[in-house]
């Protein structure tokens, strides 16, 4: 078996490989991070909803930047990510009341209630959310 060890700052000796470039410590995930999705799933400008165990949230790539809220409507059992996104406002189809998807707060009426947002982690290609912190932690 061949190994490329010398493209990746490998060597090979024998069996064993020694690492000859700096080791970088990789930082610890917390437990309550969960993938939610790929973000080739999300097309830039637009929103999808995804089921992450009890949970369905809405995930929203403007610009290339990701949030993740809640998928319901707080005024009305609507699923956010079939409503129009505009920058970073997403307004529901239902009634037609809207949200910042940065911070959640309500912007239209007739919703006032804000929407629960989520801290997001991009990873390798992935959309991360920490379901125990709020976008603002």
């Amino acid at each position: 078996m061949k190994v490329r060890a010398g493209l990746l700052g490998l060597r090979q000796t024998g069996i064993t490989l020694v690492c000859l470039g700096k080791r970088e410590r990789q930082p610890e995930m917390p437990d309550s991070l969960v993938k939610v999705c790929s973000t080739s799933d999300v097309p830039e400008n637009s929103a999808k909803s995804f089921e992450v165990g009890n949970n369905v949230l809405a995930v929203y790539n403007v610009g290339g930047e990701f949030f993740v809220t809640d998928n319901e409507c707080t005024h009305g059992a609507a699923s956010l990510a079939d409503g129009i996104l505009e920058d970073d406002v997403i307004e529901c189809t239902l009634h037609f009341g809207a949200f910042n998807v940065k911070t959640g707060e309500a912007v239209q009426a007739p919703c006032f209630t804000a929407l629960r947002t989520y801290k997001v982690v991009l990873a390798d290609g992935q959309v991360l959310v920490d379901l125990d912190k709020t976008a603002a932690d």
